[in-house]
């Protein structure tokens, strides 16, 4: 029996979001690859700045290849530069790998980021190409499912290591770790052109007959005249059409149209939000962290690998909810809790400190941290990712997911290089900044960022246009995330004089009409 359209499609989406397990592990391994004694001394007893920078150069080489993936992605496909990425991401794993000073630890960290960076954007970007409204939610938040299996894999691998060498006293202790980094890259760069190329970026290359014959295999088991991949095909080309009329120069509109700009600080503020909720800081310097509390190295590490199965637990919650509860009140929610999490473990560490011996404070502080990965886990982590690429329409969403990457990269290497300097100087008082964070967080995205599960991408500057700035005084409905699909498998458009079929046949739908369809269907009141 054949997989059901579906199914095949949040499976390919499931494949390409494999860079994500290189960004999750080499997010993990380097708490467990600092301590070791020999990497330290391989590396020369680096400083807590130096530290930081190691740390830092794969969020900066991150940050660096999004200056110029977004115009890659649109100019030689999303599947093709997936494999520029892992090619990138190998070469940096390797010098990693056979580091003989702390320069090498620089250039490989600083290379391998460049090819995470490239993988991190690209996979969200491709899976919301490739996805019906109704599933778009559950595929694009894979990214963070796959990061999570990344990150347990790199604890229970950095926590064998650390603990069966003696606590990093050999070598392989931290080059086995370095090394296994590699492996997901292999698969991922010889079978990424197995899979189906967008189908918005054929349509934008003239290459329409392919676009149409990818919406069949993708949604219709290769049937090209299904209803909902013939409505898919005249919305796309529609689409395609406006934009090359109105949007010549993408990177021009994206700071001069008034809407499309709108859309691109708010990607960059969520981005820069989730590091300022203090994922980072816990999933870098954990084995400091809890030295504060008095727990040593070698439990922490056991402690991070309990930790990776609750953020997995997380993940596996938002891909199953996501496109039933939406991304506004998720989003708003789990960055209070967050917060609250950061108040309550910065009164633990404040009043029992590591020289109190006080173990039930211990474990409600391990307890904070383990809450705080579920929250996170749950919503603020997995939608940072598909929320931007879902703002956006097919002429700038390459260019825009780009800038809001390098906004995330570029706030975790600012956060990777003060967490150092900032235990030394002020201690337990830096998680007061996170606790203020998540409050603010939430209070931000309450007031500014609109509901956007089930709007079709092809029709998201009309929805943006009619969301005003302060969003809770928006009358907009919001479809269920099937309705707005159920209505492009009965043939209604937004689009006026849209081909539905390959040749000539027109259909045309008043836009008030379809509002009035909206209101009547199982519908959602963004407040």
């Amino acid at each position: 029996m054949p997989l059901s359209p579906k199914w095949y499609t949040w499976l390919c989406g499931l494949f390409a979001s494999l860079g994500s397990v290189l960004f999750g592990y080499d997010l993990g391994i380097i708490a467990s690859v600092l301590p070791s004694s020999n990497f330290r001394e391989t590396t020369g007893q680096p400083t807590p700045g130096q530290e930081g920078l190691i740390v830092g150069l794969l969020l900066l080489g991150a940050f660096t290849s999004n200056i110029y993936v977004g115009t890659m992605a649109d100019s030689i496909g999303r599947r093709k530069s997936i494999m520029a990425g892992c090619v990138i991401f190998l070469i940096g794993g390797a010098i990693q790998t056979a580091a003989q000073n702390i320069g090498y630890m620089y250039g490989g960290r600083f290379c391998a980021g460049m090819g995470i960076g490239m993988l991190a954007m690209l996979a969200p970007l491709y899976q919301a190409e490739i996805a019906p409204p109704s599933i778009r939610g559950r595929l694009t938040t894979l990214q963070q499912f796959m990061l999570g299996i990344g990150a347990l894999i790199a604890s229970f691998i950095g926590y064998g290591c650390f603990h069966g060498s003696n606590e990093g006293a050999t070598g392989w202790a931290w080059r086995v770790p370095l090394a296994i980094q590699m492996l997901p890259a292999v698969p991922l760069l010889f079978f990424i052109l197995l899979l189906p190329e967008s189908p918005r970026y054929l349509a934008m290359k003239g290459r329409n007959d392919d676009c149409l014959r990818v919406l069949a295999r993708l949604h219709a088991h290769g049937d090209e005249s299904d209803s909902l991949v013939q409505s898919e095909y005249a919305e796309i080309l529609e689409q395609v059409r406006i934009e090359a009329e109105e949007t010549r120069d993408a990177w021009r509109r994206l700071f001069t149209s008034g809407s499309n700009f709108r859309r691109l600080v708010l990607g960059v503020a969520l981005q820069f939000s989730v590091q300022m909720t203090g994922v980072s800081v816990i999933q870098y310097y954990s084995p400091q962290i809890f030295a504060s509390i008095g727990i040593d190295a070698s439990t922490t590490l056991g402690l991070q690998s309990g930790n990776s199965v609750i953020a997995l637990i997380g993940e596996v919650l938002c891909i199953l909810f996501v496109d039933k509860l939406g991304r506004r009140w998720p989003l708003i929610t789990a960055n209070a809790l967050s917060g609250l999490t950061f108040v309550i473990g910065t009164c633990i560490i404040a009043i029992f400190p590591a020289d109190t011996n006080n173990h039930n404070a211990s474990r409600a502080f391990v307890s904070m941290t383990w809450i705080f990965n579920l929250v996170f886990s749950a919503a603020i982590g997995p939608l940072s990712w598909a929320i931007p690429v879902e703002m956006f329409n097919s002429a700038t969403r390459a260019r825009a997911t780009s800038i809001t990457s390098s906004a995330a990269w570029i706030s975790n290497f600012m956060i990777a290089q003060i967490t150092p300097v900032a235990f030394r100087t002020v201690g337990w008082r830096f998680y007061l900044v996170f606790a203020v964070c998540g409050f603010s967080n939430a209070l931000f995205f309450w007031a500014f960022m609109p509901e956007t599960r089930g709007i079709p991408l092809e029709e998201i500057d009309e929805y943006f246009a009619s969301v005003p700035l302060f969003v809770p005084a928006s009358k907009t409905y919001v479809p269920d995330a099937s309705a707005r699909e159920e209505e492009l498998r009965a043939g209604h458009l937004r689009h006026r004089n849209v081909s539905g079929k390959k040749g000539s046949e027109d259909a045309q739908l008043e836009e008030g009409s379809l509002r009035e369809k909206d209101s009547k269907r199982d519908v959602e009141h963004v407040e």
